[in-house]
């Protein structure tokens, strides 16, 4: 079974950094996307950045210029280097990642979520 495992969230002060990482393992075939949501309480779950397997990125405006996503194939983990955190950023940040299981049908897979609290 596909598991994805994220890491790295924590608090930080407004203007800070973080860098969250997330692994997938189990029995993997392909994984296309991964990417990086999160939901702040009382609100939807909202894109913050995708990363295709060719290494094409789409971020949503408001990580534009702060936050990098990159990814490891050879690890199958994808990161999230958050810049310049400001309080609107505190938000549980969840991983995704289009995956192929191996003898199972391509799905979407969702980390446990990690929490982001930026407060000084």
């Amino acid at each position: 079974q596909v598991q994805l495992v994220e890491s790295g969230g924590g608090v930080v002060q407004p203007g800070g950094s973080l860098r969250l990482s997330c692994a997938a393992s189990g029995g993997i075939s392909t994984i296309y996307t991964m990417g990086w949501y999160r939901q702040a309480p009382g609100k939807q779950r909202e894109l913050v950045a995708l990363i295709t397997s060719g290494d094409k990125t789409n971020y949503a405006d408001s990580a534009k210029g702060r936050f990098t996503i990159s990814r490891d194939n050879a690890e199958n983990t994808v990161y999230l280097q958050m810049n310049n955190l400001k309080p609107e950023d505190a938000a549980v940040y969840y991983c995704f990642g289009d995956i192929m299981p191996l003898g199972a049908y391509r799905q979407a897979c969702w980390g446990q979520g990690t929490q982001v609290t930026v407060s000084s």
